[in-house]
């Protein structure tokens, strides 16, 4: 629900506004302005009476908000959020950059991840990804080096000083990638374990959230809105293609969701084109896509030998074509006004 007072309202009459919702259980979020001030209210509205709130002398308008979601509302959050990593030494949404993610699907050991770290920096990427926990189809797939793997990508971090991406799978590894991890990754398998999003909202950590297998795109902003809801605001939001009746790429990529989560909510999007084409051949030209349908960010597989990789090597690009694609796509987003 939103609610506008009248010009020159006097701020005890605010505060009584503000503490009457709070006494019901509400969450307050003020926007002050110039001449107005404008309330998002965030929790069960459904027991409040509009006409009774209209009933207030200071009250100008008040207007129920069709969307569950509110934090990752952009009718509360008029501007774009711009997520920091590391320390801001990378940021991720406005309309200015488009940030580079690049590496393995998953960390096979040190001087594996060290060589592709280099590789993606010399690239010019931004950000170092690898899985050291891995979600398989298969039990008897590879899942990751663990611990082990997580302390790998430190090392290739502290060689080429790239922030790191990883994906957490659980609860009980938070600790461990609130440590070590820049940029916490919530796969699509995921994506609805609300406990584990709780979790998250309790913690300081900017997070990259991966859509779910088939869920619409107000179930994954959804999800976005249990962490923002605890408290983490520092949510960026990434497409990784949808499964469909489309056998010929490994998901169906909706390139749609950025135009559409740009109007709808504040918070970036990023685009992995390698798990939604899941073929090496397709990641470029998604990419390029991506940048001019105006991705805040893209997010690749990249491995110095796909051929004999542990996981998902098909869809991984080797330096030179990430190098070249990232040549591509700077081109593009200089057309749309923007940077690599």
């Amino acid at each position: 629900m939103i609610i506008s007072t009248k010009r020159g309202t006097p701020q005890n009459e605010i505060k009584k506004i503000i503490d009457g919702f709070e006494g019901q259980g509400l969450q307050v979020t003020l926007i002050r302005g110039e001449d107005y001030n404008v309330f998002g209210l965030v929790g069960d509205t459904t027991k409040l009476n509009e006409k009774q709130i209209a009933a207030n002398p200071w009250v100008e308008s008040v207007t129920r908000v069709s969307a569950p979601y509110k934090k990752a509302n952009r009718l509360f959050h008029q501007e774009d959020s711009v997520i920091s990593i590391a320390g801001d030494k990378v940021r991720i949404g406005g309309r200015e950059k488009v940030a580079v993610i690049g590496g393995p699907c998953s960390v096979e050991c040190e001087s594996q991840v060290v060589q592709i770290a280099q590789a993606v920096k010399e690239a010019g990427g931004d950000m170092l990804r690898g899985g050291a926990y891995k979600p398989r189809t298969s039990p008897y797939a590879f899942q990751g080096l663990g611990t082990e793997g997580v302390l790998d990508m430190v090392k290739a971090r502290e060689v080429t000083g790239l922030p790191i991406v990883s994906e957490l799978m659980s609860e009980d590894r938070i600790d461990e990638f609130v440590e070590y991890v820049d940029l916490i990754q919530i796969g699509a398998r995921n994506m609805q374990n609300f406990q584990l999003l709780k979790a998250l909202g309790r913690i300081n950590k900017p997070i990259l959230l991966k859509r779910g297998l088939a869920n619409t795109i107000e179930e994954w902003i959804m999800s976005a809105e249990y962490i923002m809801a605890g408290g983490n605001e520092n949510v960026i939001l990434c497409e990784r293609g949808i499964r469909t009746f489309e056998p010929y790429t490994r998901n169906t990529l909706d390139l749609s969701v950025i135009p559409i989560i740009k109007e709808k909510t504040h918070l970036p999007i990023v685009i992995d084109p390698s798990h939604a084409t899941g073929n090496y051949r397709y990641v470029e030209a998604m990419s390029l896509a991506a940048v001019a349908a105006g991705a805040d960010g893209l997010i690749i597989e990249v491995h110095t030998d796909p051929e004999h990789a542990f996981s998902d090597g098909a869809q991984s690009l080797k330096p030179a074509k990430f190098r070249e694609t990232i040549d591509k796509c700077r081109a593009v987003a200089a057309v749309v006004g923007r940077r690599l």
